[in-house]
């Protein structure tokens, strides 16, 4: 496969590098409310405790969810660098443009996403 001609791949690989800095810089903001809480129940009552477990639930499935995007982000990245970029990693098809400005890290065309 080659660079596909109707992609801008610099404005491409622009969106993806800002996309993943802001992932990363909030990733390091969060990083606190990941940590293990504190059960000592002279320091807190049983339901702030109950909280503050939900809270670092949530926090840690966000960063999963970060995560994952990030991932998702560094091997578009790559499959930029190998020209490979806007190809469906499934059957090899061009991804529709409108699909790739909506979310540049998508890796598969709609028909392989929806099977």
């Amino acid at each position: 496969m080659t660079d596909r001609e109707d992609i801008d791949a610099e404005a491409m690989r622009r969106r993806l590098e800002q996309r993943r800095d802001d992932l990363l810089a909030v990733d390091a903001v969060g990083e606190d409310s990941r940590r293990p809480v504190e059960l000592d129940p002279q320091v807190q009552g049983r339901l702030s405790r109950m909280d503050a477990l939900q809270q670092q639930a949530m926090s840690q499935a966000q960063q999963r969810r970060r995560a994952a995007e990030l991932e998702r982000i560094e091997t578009a990245l790559a499959r930029l660098a190998e020209g490979e970029f806007g190809y469906c990693v499934t059957c090899g098809e061009p991804i529709a443009l409108k699909r790739l400005e909506h979310d540049p890290s998508v890796p598969t065309c709609i028909d392989c996403a929806a099977g």
